[in-house]
């Protein structure tokens, strides 16, 4: 399955997403959501305990001025990265 989070981590249930995530998952972080992955928040701490593998829209990242400030432990894809996962994963779910 593929989760997408697109807006803040603050602003929406994420302990109801963490609970939904298994192996094979991956969550990609776009729009807002890509401030989850700021070095060193819980939201980061807790996304990367998951099961599921961890991405971030690198044009987001850089739309929002965050460059520098996302941790480098979440790999950044462009948008034909984002293809691969969406022709990966049959099921996706917006969050």
């Amino acid at each position: 399955m593929l989760y997408t989070l697109l807006q803040s981590p603050w602003q929406c249930d994420m302990e109801s997403l963490l609970l939904l995530l298994q192996e094979g998952d991956d969550v990609l972080l776009l729009q807002d959501g890509v401030t989850a992955a700021l070095e060193g928040s819980q939201m980061l701490i807790k996304l990367s305990a998951s099961p599921a593998s961890l991405w971030v829209l690198e044009a987001d990242v850089v739309a929002r001025g965050l460059v520098g400030q996302i941790s480098t432990k979440v790999p950044a894809l462009d948008y034909t990265g984002f293809v691969a996962l969406t022709i990966k994963h049959q099921q996706q779910v917006a969050w």
